[in-house]
């Protein structure tokens, strides 16, 4: 390689033909993290990325395998730490499946109504990064405004505001906070009220539109290809919403949903996100008059050990499927856990969305891929 290219400065190399290998991350505000890509370029065009990963590899499900069924859940926080609730979710309910544990219905509703608050907070935060990324500050703080309720609404009930810890094999740690629903209520109304600002200074935004649109092109059968799921795969046209497909708690029993755009561009992607802020809003307003009365964690032995055999659960996060695959040989730990996290299989395509693009182009593309790299590289 080298006795083709001349090292121009330390961060870039002319290729031949007048191309240039350049450098983003793993240290980059665009990467929302340590991802680093290697970037091929012909003149302001791209050729080529190469993302490498390990910046943050902590061999969580290795770690996995020296914890008990209990402690092993609270691991996943740390992965997609904007779906903590949900990736814990997931481990507990693959936990119950192996172990037949039935979880009382006041557990499920708590469950799926932290659940869908996550999915909002997630989608805030990725809005106001989003807007941040291609050049549009203020949206950052108006997105925060509504996020800020949220993590207090989680504070409340977990004593926590990212990584909750709250799930458990059984239901969920604690009981709702006394004023649960009437700060969800009050979060809902401000979220009708004020999502119309959303709407004036990003989707509406001929500036952000025009660097959205047709931008980053994902076809359908490409992100069967590539296995994308979420956001990422509904924005082209591919119905993959595991709440509609498997539905697991109680998302079988409210109605909401899948939202689909066959853009198949990044701006398709930021409608799918947008949308599905509405669906969840719908599912919060079914359930949060409709908790029943009852346990919110089902009795359960203070050490778990599920027989011998393999067990799978996937649940739907804010970036798409993450699965959780178990096998257990009847001890206190687990033999092997390997997670599925959506992430990965996102990023996978980012190199055929962005070749032929223009560098400036790469920073819409990469922020409607809703990359949280501890997910990836774990």
């Amino acid at each position: 390689m080298y006795t083709e290219t001349a090292i121009i400065s330390d961060n870039t190399l002319a290729g031949p033909e007048g191309e240039l290998v350049i450098n983003v991350g793993p240290q980059h505000p665009a990467t929302h993290g340590v991802l680093h890509l290697v970037i091929t370029l012909q003149g302001e065009t791209v050729k080529k990325i190469e993302p490498h990963l390990g910046y943050i590899h902590r061999s969580i499900e290795k770690m996995c395998e020296s914890l008990s069924y209990r402690q092993f859940i609270y691991v996943t926080s740390r992965m997609d730490y904007l779906s903590s609730h949900i990736n814990n979710l997931g481990c507990a309910i693959c936990v119950e499946k192996s172990m037949q544990i039935e979880v009382p219905q006041r557990a499920k509703v708590i469950r799926v109504l932290m659940s869908e608050l996550t999915r909002i907070a997630s989608h805030e935060l990725w809005l106001g990064a989003m807007a941040m990324d291609l050049g549009a500050f203020t949206p950052f703080f108006y997105a925060f405004r509504e996020r800020e309720m949220i993590n207090e609404i989680m504070e409340d009930s977990c004593g926590a505001r990212l990584t909750m810890n709250y799930m458990v094999p059984g239901g969920v740690m604690y009981d709702i906070h006394p004023q649960f629903r009437e700060k969800t209520k009050a979060f809902v109304k401000q979220f009708k009220q004020k999502v119309v600002e959303y709407d004036d200074l990003v989707t509406n935004n001929i500036i952000f539109q025009n660097r959205m649109k047709g931008v980053g092109i994902l076809s359908k059968e490409d992100a069967i290809s590539f296995g994308c799921t979420g956001p990422v795969a509904r924005g082209s046209g591919l119905s993959c919403d595991t709440r509609k497909i498997f539905p697991y708690e109680v998302y079988a029993d409210v109605d909401f949903d899948e939202v689909l755009e066959t853009g198949c561009d990044s701006f398709a992607r930021y409608m799918v996100r947008v949308r599905e802020m509405h669906q969840s809003i719908r599912i919060i307003e079914q359930l949060i008059d409709n908790i029943p009365e009852g346990d919110f964690q089902a009795k359960t032995k203070a050490v778990l050990k599920p027989p011998k055999g393999e067990f799978y659960q996937r649940v739907e996060t804010a970036r798409g499927e993450f699965g959780v695959y178990i096998v257990s040989e009847g001890g206190t730990t687990p033999y092997r856990i390997k997670f599925r996290s959506p992430g990965f299989s996102n990023l996978s395509a980012l190199d055929h969305m962005a070749r032929g693009s223009k560098i400036g182009d790469l920073m819409a593309t990469m922020g409607t891929l809703d990359l949280v790299i501890p997910d990836i590289d774990r």
